[in-house]
């Protein structure tokens, strides 16, 4: 056995704070890693940090304001990388080459055998370096959205990880050569676990009877989370459970609107999010990504609705195509999804428990390095 057989793997995990989204897989694929190979060296960065201040800011600060306060122009920003390919060229030619040299330098510090991306800015980037023959080492993008994947799939990517079948014939069509591995291992950890609706329930002193309606617009607390639990109030016995993330301002605003009314409440940020969805019959998500995926796997009917732009407008078709999600754009919509959730509820989706973890795939191949 050569000696590039028994060293401890070296596995380098590039996310961003952006929301939960990003940050939460990228915790989750390093525990799993650790688990799997317990001498495995991983580290998990920031790869707006390491792009540097004038990214970390344009991006993250940027992206924080206009999903808050002006959504329309990110609308826009997005129909233009979309449609038109020289806004497209120029934004991604500019994060490059502004955070590109401070990306590479953090890869080559850390010296490892893969570089797994959980963020679609910084996959593009890496991607580019495999092309560019600056990265001598497995690129990977760990995808956790369903649909519109232009960003989280690069043709310099050698190894795409999905978390939803759907989206292997996108990836391949974007990254014909890479390989496409369907995975679990990227959810909240417990979500393919056995559980108890009833224990669930009591463990957030939530009644054990009646329906419970989950309110979530992500790590963010974007879209319409006031309006979505006003219509499921409207549900005769209905507990509506708004969780927050770590936007403590969009809690308070909750707080104040449905003070009194004892079938509403608040959560913040929780790390129990399988137990709150094994709680829950319907789930009202704002912002595509795992949480779908975890309440599915928990039988909780998700609908999207309260923020159906750009990115999400594009994964709103992709649930409603392959039957994953019902699909809102009104209250009087939303209402009636809402009952429709209720009178027709879900089975648990098991099936990617039969799936390679993600875990077992990036040690894979990351065996094949050679550093």
């Amino acid at each position: 056995m050569s000696s590039q057989d028994t060293r401890p793997p070296r596995v380098l995990i590039v996310s961003a704070d952006i929301g939960e989204g990003h940050d939460a897989p990228a915790r989750v694929l390093a525990a799993g890693i650790r688990e799997e190979r317990p001498d495995a060296v991983v580290e998990v960065i920031d790869g707006l940090d390491a792009m540097g201040p004038l990214m970390a800011r344009v991006i993250r600060d940027g992206t924080e304001i206009v999903f808050g306060r002006f959504a329309f122009l990110y609308d826009l920003e997005y129909w233009l990388i979309v449609h038109f390919p020289p806004a497209r060229w120029l934004a991604g030619t500019l994060m490059y080459l502004v955070g590109g040299r401070g990306m590479l330098r953090a890869i080559r510090q850390f010296r490892p055998d893969i570089v797994v991306s959980t963020y679609p800015g910084t996959t593009d980037v890496i991607g580019r370096f495999r092309l560019d023959g600056f990265l001598h080492v497995p690129a990977c993008s760990a995808i956790t959205d369903l649909a519109a994947l232009r960003y989280w799939a690069h043709e310099g990517v050698d190894l795409h990880l999905i978390t939803h079948p759907e989206s292997t014939d996108e990836v391949r069509g974007i990254a014909p050569l890479s390989r496409i591995e369907w995975v679990r291992g990227l959810t909240s950890p417990g979500c393919l676990e056995p559980f108890d609706k009833r224990g669930a329930r009591r463990s957030f002193d939530l009644p054990e009877e009646g329906p419970v309606v989950l309110v979530s617009g992500g790590g963010w607390a974007v879209g319409d989370l006031i309006g979505s639990a006003e219509v499921a109030l409207r549900v005769d016995g209905a507990t509506v459970v708004c969780m927050c993330g770590r936007n403590e301002r969009v809690r308070a605003a909750i707080d104040e609107r449905f003070d009194g009314e004892p079938r509403a409440r608040s959560i913040g940020f929780t790390d129990r999010m399988c137990d709150l969805l094994a709680a829950g019959d319907v789930l009202i998500h704002s912002t595509a990504g795992l949480t779908v995926l975890e309440a599915l796997m928990r039988g909780t009917s998700p609908i999207s609705y309260g923020w159906g732009m750009a990115h999400i407008r594009i994964n709103n078709r992709a649930f409603a195509e392959h039957g994953l999600a019902d699909v809102a754009g009104t209250p009087d919509e939303l209402e009636a999804a809402i009952r429709r959730a209720l009178a027709n509820p879900r089975e648990p989706y098991l099936e990617p428990a039969d799936r390679p973890t993600a875990a077992s795939v990036v040690l894979e191949v990351a065996a094949t390095a050679v550093r």
